[in-house]
Order: structure tokens, then sequence, then C-alpha cells
């Protein structure tokens, strides 16, 4: 795991997108995994500017979200279906039949589930999985003592998630959805390469626990302390609690890697 901190939300965003980017001009055809949240708005508003400015193409390209809820069709404006088309895909270049998200509508669940892990075997795997972190520290909606090998699967959520998310459904908790189909730690795991984006002080404590504590099941974004290709770039007031911050921006300053992205 490498930890970049960058002074402002802005400029954690900003690099973030580059990375993306440097995936999508690497490899046109790649497999993205994409990640939802207020967080990610910042990075897909940069993505999106760098398709209209700088001609980066996302007409090869197949993605894959996360998660979505359970019970909102795809035209209801809190889906996570609506968010990346009003975000990202409708805004660039991609062939929206190559977007795929979980079905939060479908009969069968167990079957859904296991239609998706399918599909994204079938792409080859994920090259690149964005992520965000919950105050909770879960990653995509794997909630506190989800199976670090879980695949895609059904997910009842904690009341805390519910009321962070109530945000979006103005206020009101009780709109929020209990349940979302995510994938699993494991399935998340099996990405080339992953790059989480935290932002703002309220990730702190959090983020302190999920990097530098140990790895378990009750913080399910410690399991990427696992990965072999993980990068975290993180604002100052998300790093805030971390204890080795000298050391990470020594990292920045003196990797050859990161000298394109130093200025």
């Amino acid at each position: 795991m490498e930890v970049i901190l960058r002074p402002d939300a802005e400029a954690a965003a900003k690099l973030a997108a580059k990375l993306v980017a440097r995936q999508l001009r690497r490899k046109p055809d790649s497999v993205l995994g994409l990640a939802t949240g207020r967080t990610m708005e910042r990075l897909y508003a940069e993505l999106v500017r760098m398709h209209r400015e700088e001609g980066l193409d996302f007409s090869l390209c197949r993605t894959f979200n996360l998660d979505e809820y359970i019970g909102l069709p795809v035209t209801d404006p809190h889906s996570y279906r609506h968010y990346m088309n009003e975000q990202l895909f409708r805004r660039v270049n991609i062939d929206l039949r190559n977007t795929h998200l979980p079905d939060g509508m479908a009969t069968d669940l167990g079957a859904e589930c296991e239609r998706y892990e399918e599909l994204i075997r079938s792409t080859g795997g994920i090259d690149l999985q964005l992520l965000g972190i919950g105050e909770s520290g879960h990653i995509g909606f794997n909630e506190p003592l989800s199976s670090l090998r879980s695949r895609t699967r059904d997910k009842s959520l904690m009341p805390e998630t519910l009321a962070v998310n109530s945000a979006l459904f103005g206020g009101d908790v009780e709109q929020v959805p209990h349940r979302a189909i995510t994938m699993g730690v494991g399935t998340i795991l099996d990405a080339r390469f992953i790059l989480l984006l935290a932002t703002g002080p309220r990730k702190a404590v959090i983020l302190a626990k999920a990097l530098e504590g140990p790895v378990t099941s009750m913080v399910t974004a410690s399991a990427l302390q696992l990965h072999p290709a993980c990068r975290v770039i993180l604002d100052e007031a998300a790093a805030s609690g971390l204890q080795e911050k000298s050391y990470y921006r020594w990292i920045f300053e003196n990797e050859p890697e990161w000298a394109p992205y130093r200025g």
C-alpha cells in the first residue's frame, strides 16, 4: 500500500483523476471499477474536463460499479445508476452498454449477484478499482464483520450508514433503502490495481484504523493492506490521524514515479 497526501480535497481528486486517465491512455479498453458518493464527484468532474479539453477517450472501456440499492429502479434519482449517468457516463464518450451496475430490482438477488460476478470474470477482471471509505471503515457496502473473502451479495446496511446516506434523501433516514447489492471484499481485492480516494476530517479516525491498524473484518477497508498494488490518496484533513505522515510525504517527494505529478 502506498499513501499519498495532498494539501486539499481538490488536489487529491485531481491526482486520482490523473491516475485513472493514465490507466485509460495506457490501455484504452480498460475495465474500471467505479464508486459513488460525494467524494467521487470532484474526481468525475475532472475526468469530464479531461475528456472535453484533452481528448481523454472512454469509448473502449468497460465499467462495473461497486454497489446499488435494492428496491430502487434505475430511473429513481437516488439510484446509483442515475448518479453515474449524471456525474460521468452521459458527459463522456462511453458506450452505456459497457457500463454495469448490479440490478437492485432483480427478483432473484442471489442469481443477480452470481451474474454480476460472472460478468466481471468474463471481461477478464477489473484493471483499476476506485474506492471511497465509509465512516465505519466499509468499502462498497461491506459493513463491519463482512468476510474479507466475500463475493458480490446483498447486504443490510447499518444504522450509521443509513444516517450518513440520508443526506442524499433530504435528510430522511426512512427514505434510504435498508439493503443493497455490493461487490464483496474478495471481489474488490481481485482488481489488479486499487485506488482509494478520501477527503475531509470526518474520515480521519477510520482511515488511521484502516491504513495503520490491524487487518480486521471490523474495518473492511483494512483488507487493502493485503493488496499488492493499492494506492490511497488523501487530503491533509483526512490524513490528520495518521502516524506516518512524514514518511508518506517523503515517498511522494522522492519516488521517481511521482515526479510528473509534483508540480
